[in-house]
Parts: structure tokens; sequence; C-alpha cells
């Protein structure tokens, strides 16, 4: 199939060039005490780093259907990461006052907002272009199946998206296994020597197999045939294969190995999340020495108790730690029954709540990153009585101690902080835990650590 579709890719590099070249542009053209040379050869120099670092960030990879909030995130990192390259070379050139401070600060405030706004007016677009049937994708999926039917169902309701559903091939043509789905009826296209003959003709612009795992054999043999053909081919996967994917690759003794249930870092990995634990946490030490110095006093003043609260959790591997924490509370729990702080926790210290709201208790766990107990995003540490109570209730549980715990995380950014009254609320925790060691990336720690910042004062499940 000719591919007539429109490069996304290369509008949204455009409508970027154009937007970081015209807002200093704009800013420039009021200046009359500078050279506008020189901000013509710093808005060109902030067109090529941008596209550099991008690659990094990937800024221009496939956003259908994902946020835009991810996506505006990673967008502010790019361009923080130019403007402050740009002012480097600046500095060594010894060219910075070549530029207007006025300038070049609203330019480093303007520029993502801008391009924030291009991107969501150009998914809007784009949105509206799919449903016109523009810009669209035609897909054919290999077997009825339910796990078929429900991506079908998906992509049918997401027009926006850009996939139309053209059928099913299937050697049984069983039109009632079709029809009466969610209400929505989809072609049999014919058994699969038809879809081979597609295939090879390339009708299709993407072919789904949703066969069950027990015909591997089939499938293997129609992929095998497929390879003549230059139709993508991907895989919906059942529950036992994405367990599959989801696992790491490795040798011993010159054989491949799945681990299933490991630590999600690499040696490489593990040693960047270290690296950016120590540089990040001395960082944040180094300006928050002077809170705590305050924190610390209001405590012993205001309490009988001691300042530091020091808990017994699991870390890696699910070895006891001490977990540091600024006392909140008249009582200092940490046996085999520990009672979840509440609204209105009576045990309260006269500050206590304040702290917990703002998590300014959380303060002193800085201290155990550097120590290398904890890392700064990781799933939260939960008493030991807790991890003793839910290890038994919620499958996969122990699988989030394979990471070294963190003092924010994933499932915190989300919503599932705080009290967990029931066990669907601990349920939702573990599973945006897991779901964080799955999809690690350095890009995902930051954007994590930006929006917990964001979100300090405003998390209602805080206290």
């Amino acid at each position: 199939m000719e591919d007539k579709r429109i490069s996304s890719e290369l509008i949204y590099r455009s409508t970027d060039n154009l937007t970081i070249l015209l807002t200093l542009s704009l800013g420039a053209f009021y200046t009359k005490l500078y050279s506008l040379n020189s901000y013509i050869i710093a808005g060109l120099s902030a067109v090529i780093l941008f596209g550099l670092i991008s690659r990094f960030t990937e800024i221009y990879a496939s956003w259908s259907g994902r946020p835009l909030r991810d996506e505006a995130i990673r967008i502010v990192i790019t361009w923080t990461l130019t403007f402050l390259s740009l002012i480097l070379i600046a500095f060594i050139s010894k060219s910075s006052e070549d530029f207007s401070r006025l300038v070049l600060i609203s330019w480093f405030i303007a520029t993502p907002i801008l391009l924030i706004l291009s991107r969501h007016a150009l998914r809007k677009v784009f949105s509206h272009l799919r449903r016109m049937g523009i810009n669209n994708r035609t897909v054919a999926i290999v077997g009825i199946t339910e796990n078929g039917l429900r991506f079908a169902h998906d992509l049918e309701n997401r027009p926006e998206y850009g996939y139309h559903v053209a059928g099913f091939y299937d050697e049984r043509c069983d039109k009632t296994r079709i029809t009466g789905h969610k209400a929505n009826t989809y072609e049999h296209l014919g058994n699969f020597d038809d879809l081979i003959a597609s295939a090879q003709k390339g009708e299709w612009d993407q072919i789904y197999f949703a066969l069950p795992v027990e015909a591997k054999d089939r499938m293997m043999k129609l992929l095998e045939a497929l390879s003549d053909s230059a139709t993508p081919i991907r895989l919906l996967p059942d529950y036992f294969t994405t367990n599959l994917l989801q696992s790491k690759y490795m040798e011993i003794v010159e054989t491949p190995v799945l681990c299933i249930y490991d630590s999600p870092f690499s040696a490489d990995h593990a040693l960047l999340k270290r690296i950016e634990d120590i540089l990040v946490g001395s960082a944040i030490l180094t300006l928050i020495s002077p809170i705590m110095l305050i924190i610390g006093l209001a405590v012993k003043f205001t309490s009988k108790g001691p300042i530091i609260f020091k808990q017994t959790r699991y870390g890696l591997r699910g070895e006891k730690i001490q977990v540091w924490k600024f006392r909140s509370m008249t009582v200092c729990e940490d046996g085999d029954k520990v009672t979840q702080a509440c609204k209105n926790d009576a045990r309260f210290t006269p500050i206590g709540k304040f702290l917990r709201k703002t998590s300014l208790d959380e303060l002193p766990q800085f201290i155990n990153v550097i120590q290398g107990h904890m890392s700064i995003v990781g799933p939260r540490p939960h008493a030991v009585a807790h991890n003793e109570e839910y290890r038994s209730r919620i499958p996969g549980y122990m699988l989030r101690h394979l990471v070294k715990p963190g003092i924010t995380g994933w499932a915190q950014i989300n919503g599932w902080r705080g009290e967990t009254n029931t066990i669907y609320k601990m349920e939702k925790r573990i599973e945006y835990d897991l779901e964080y060691m799955r999809e690690w990336t350095l890009w995902l720690d930051i954007k994590i650590i930006f929006l917990t910042i964001s979100r300090a004062f405003f998390d209602k499940n805080a206290y």
C-alpha cells in the first residue's frame, strides 16, 4: 500500500523550530543595544541543540493515545537542557554580554509554554483529520479471540488515534463470534491463505496477531510465510506472553535465560540511578538543610519525644532498613502492629498534621538516600507489619522489593498516596509500583520528581 499519510514528525519539528526562532525574534526586535546577529546565531544554535537533545528525550516519537502531560514534561526538560547548554556556550565563549538578560529570561519562560500550546493545537488538528478518515492506518487482526475483539473495539471507539479495523482473518468463519461483541460487527476477511496473499499485496498498513499461546505452532508457520511481505506484523500478547515480554534476557554459561522475577535494572542502569541519587540528593540536602533545622527545632519544642522517628521497613531484596522521618505523632510505633495515620488522627503533634500534609516529615529520608538504603524515586517503603499483612493477600506484592524503596514514586503522583484502608487502594498502589519498575527510565524519574514538587502542597490524600 502506498503510504500517503502526513508526516506528523516533520510537522512537529518544523513547528517547534519556528516557535523557538519566532519567540526569540519577538524579544530581540525590541532591543536596540545588542547585536541582532548574535540573536540569529543563538536562535539557530538553539534549534540544532533542541533537535539533538530531543533524540534522547524522544519528544518526536509517536505520542498518539498518550497524555499531553507526559509529552509536556519532556518538552520542558528538552528546552531546559537546550537553554542551559546555550548559557554554558555563551559563558565559555565570553559572549554573554551580547544578549539582554530580560530577553533571555523571557525566551526561556515563553518558549516551552508556546511549544506545549502548539502541540496541543496540532493534536486537535490531527485528531479531527483522523475522525474524517484522513491520515488513518488500516489494520487487520488474525484470530477471532476475546483479546482480538477487545483490541478492535478499543480502536474503533477511539477514532482520533487514526486506526481503522478492516476485519479478522481466521480459519473458522463463525459470524456469531464476531457480531454482538459490544454491539460491533467486524468483517471476516478470509482464512490464513487469504491473509498471506493480502499481506504480500500490501493491502494493510499493519497486521495484529491475536492467536492464543496454544496456537504457537500454527502462528510460527504463518509468521514464516508472512516474512515474504513488507507489512508490519505485531502481536497482541496474552497474560503469559506479557510476563515474558517484561522479563530480562541474560546468558549463563552460554545458555539463554529469561529472568521472570528479577531486578529490572541492569548493572549500568543501577549505576546511573545511584549517580542520580547522589547528585540530586546532595543538591536537595544542601538546599533544604536550613528548612530541616527549623523543622527539627519546631518538633523539639512543640512535643515530647525524639526529633527523628526511625521505623524499620523493608529495603532492597527485603532487607530491613531504618527509614528516617521527622516525628509527626505522639507515638513511635514500630512493631508487629502499626496503625496507619488517618484524617484528623488524634495522635498528631501540634505541627504533625502540617508536616505530613506537605511531606516535610519525609525530608530526613534524603539522608537515607545518600546512605544508599533508599532512592529518591521508587516504591514507598511500608511498615514491616503492613508488608506481612499484604504479601499474602496481593499477588506480586513482594516484587516491589526488587528495587530500592523511594521517597516518592509513580503510585504517589498518580493519587495512590496516604491511608490504604481498603485492599483495593493497596492493590492500585502495587499496580503502579510494578508499572514503574517495568517502564523505568531516567526521564521517568525526572518526571516523577518534578510532579512531586508541584503537587507536594495540594495532595488531598496526604495526612
